[in-house]
């Protein structure tokens, strides 16, 4: 008996240092991972010789960067003087212009129409240009307007009608997060290139073709489809949210139909299109692989001249712009982080707004079909034209191209891509992503739902307002790696574990493909919060105590209880986790560089740059299967547990 009540006490006492060992071992990864790397990164642009902001200076003062703000921050007395003549010189330019038009509609040799272009083309002439920072938001501000007239109307069609495969339709929206963005700027290549299908189409019904590769046109539209389906995914469960009773009270009152859409169901819409957009933003301001592949550098946002200026060795200037990036992507995060949880306070309704039959045939129902038709053409077109790009050769249907990939595995070279040495990395580096970002996503979760008071820390030692401080500290902490550039990271792991640190006298140094996972599982991590978390929070407590009273120990009741009602969302995360890490590239182009750590998405993008268009479209076509493959499995192995 005696043995048995000292088992019980050092069972209960390891249960109250489990917890805040494993809090305290995720801290210590994150510090390793990601504010330290990042930190060292940040911390070049203010510390060359001494502290100084010279770097940041310099570039806040380059009119490449900032345009006409660099005068601003040069001659800040000058600025009045400067608006004042920008003023006045716009406005006799769009004066000259708007006299053109009536002049046009009147003159025998000229167009209303061509009248109506010098007018646009002078509204953008005395915009005044803001450099790589002002096109960067240029680009995200186009992409999140695309993206919003792309999702907008899916939103609408799973909301508001009921047709077979809706629910399969819904689940397809989650797709665009976990494929490779280098993958699909290849299918966009594929699709809208001299070669693609479209000029194909345009040239057999007699229409000139569009050279779309290397434009801002083509960059928006790779932006849209990886965030329409966001916004389509927000929006929709936003509609499905709308009480049904609020209409009809408004109908009953008098409302015609449009006027109670207006007034009843657009402001429960707004803030979850708000809510997409700003994500769109961020997402779209801090975009690699598409920019870098469809657009160059002649395309360059600040997130891909920053990889230039790392490859030329520009270190000092690359942090400078790390710095500034990380500042404006920061304040975006957080500002939707504090929309998210004002928004998000909100009750279920119990009486959503019924469906239509989706078939039928009136004026909205045919354009539900046109837009049907836009969705194949930039959803499915660019996946399926680098599926057969893949197969297609100069004589017909070939397996060349993936013959050529067998072979290469065989005889490649150290100097040499080997594309069975970038499906072994990304595999390995996949798994030892699972085993770091899944715990550290289930103890982050744990704590932004729990705070400081039930878990971590003793009961009643922290007090609640100390405790909600912690969780939404816990919960920003968790969304950080949005907020940072995956070069940066990498650049950080480079020059930090990769290179190594002294530590207490010792240089420590990891390898190449440590880092790698190092950055997979930073960039991982918080899909696993944000799919484990909400169903931490809706946990019934009751259960946990009922268990706790009938003797339950407290790891018996997180065991037997807790982890079994979490694990569809663990599943989940871990299969957004595996995910994100086969087809990360980010990170990875940079730690990989010199070494044979590449991964697939590495491979496409040197195939892309070196070779033909069917050698990136193979390795593609490998990668689609991979990351499809993986992803199944993981998450039917996490369906056990829905069952």
């Amino acid at each position: 008996m005696a043995g048995s009540r000292t088992g019980h006490a050092l069972s209960r006492r390891a249960e109250r240092v489990a917890l805040p060992l494993a809090g305290l071992a995720t801290a210590l990864l994150l510090v390793v991972m990601l504010y330290y790397p990042v930190g060292t990164v940040l911390a070049e642009a203010v510390a060359g010789d001494g502290l100084s902001l010279a770097p940041l200076a310099d570039v806040l003062s380059d009119p490449f960067y900032v345009g006409a703000l660099a005068g601003a921050v040069a001659d800040p007395a000058g600025v009045p003087a400067g608006v004042l003549r920008w003023a006045a010189g716009s406005a006799a330019a769009l004066g000259s212009a708007l006299v053109a038009v009536p002049a046009a509609a009147l003159a025998p040799d000229a167009t209303v129409l061509g009248a109506l272009a010098r007018l646009w083309a002078t509204l953008v002439g005395v915009a005044p240009p803001f450099g790589l920072f002002g096109f960067t938001v240029w680009q995200a501000l186009l992409s999140t307007v695309a993206s919003l007239a792309l999702g907008l109307p899916g939103a609408y069609a799973l909301a508001r009608f009921e047709f077979p495969g809706r629910r399969a339709l819904e689940s397809l929206t989650a797709v665009p997060f976990v494929l490779p963005s280098i993958m699909v700027a290849v299918g966009f290549v594929a699709a809208f290139g001299a070669s693609g299908p479209l000029n194909d189409l345009l040239r057999a019904v007699g229409l000139p073709t569009v050279e779309l590769l290397f434009s801002l046109e083509i960059i928006v539209l790779a932006h849209a489809f990886y965030n329409a389906p966001l916004v389509t995914r927000i929006v929709a469960a936003a509609w499905e949210n709308v009480d049904a009773r609020a209409v009809e009270t408004a109908r009953s009152l008098g409302a015609s139909r449009r006027r109670a859409f207006r007034d009843v169901v657009v402001p429960q819409l707004l803030p979850a299109a708000a809510t997409g957009a700003l994500l769109t933003f961020i997402f779209t301001f801090m975009s690699f692989p598409i920019v870098l592949a469809l657009g160059g550098l002649e395309f360059a946002t600040v997130e891909v001249w920053l990889y230039d200026r790392v490859r030329q060795l520009e270190l000092t200037e690359a942090a400078a712009l790390a710095v500034l990036e990380t500042l404006v992507s920061l304040g975006l995060t957080y500002a939707y982080l504090r929309y998210e949880d004002a928004v998000s306070r909100g009750d279920r309704v119990s009486s959503p707004l019924a469906r239509e039959p989706l078939f039928g045939l009136d004026a909205k129902r045919l354009a539900l079909g046109a837009y049907g038709l836009v969705v194949l053409v930039v959803f499915a077109l660019p996946i399926a034209s680098m599926l057969v790009a893949s197969v297609a050769g100069p004589n017909g249907p070939t397996v060349q191209y993936y013959e050529f990939l067998i072979q290469r595995g065989e005889t490649a070279t150290a100097a040499q891509v080997n594309p069975a040495v970038a499906v072994r990395n990304s595999l390995l580096f996949g798994v030892g992503t699972l085993l770091v970002a899944v715990p550290m996503g289930i103890v982050l979760a744990l704590a932004s739902v729990s705070g400081g008071d039930a878990r971590f820390l003793p009961r009643g030692l922290v007090p609640d307002a100390l405790a909600g401080a912690g969780r939404r500290f816990v919960g920003v902490a968790a969304m950080l790696p949005f907020a940072v550039s995956g070069v940066v990271v990498g650049l950080g792991l480079l020059q930090g574990l990769v290179f190594g640190v002294e530590v207490f006298g010792a240089r420590v140094a990891l390898g190449g493909p440590l880092a790698i996972v190092a950055a997979h599982a930073t960039g991982a991590y918080p899909f696993v919060v944000r799919n484990v978390a909400p169903l931490l929070g809706g946990l019934d407590r009751r259960l946990v105590e009922s268990a706790r009273a009938l003797g339950a120990t407290r790891a018996r009741a997180l065991v037997d209880i807790e982890v079994p009602l979490v694990m569809p969302g663990v599943a989940a995360g871990a299969a957004f986790a595996f995910a994100i890490s086969i087809g990360e590239f980010d990170s990875t182009v940079i730690l990989a560089e010199g070494s044979d750590a590449y991964t697939m998405p590495v491979a496409v993008e040197r195939f892309l740059g070196r070779q033909t268009l069917g050698r990136a479209t193979a390795m593609g076509s490998v990668l689609l299967a991979v990351t499809a493959g993986a992803f199944v499995v993981i998450d039917r192995v996490g369906g056990r547990y829905r069952e």
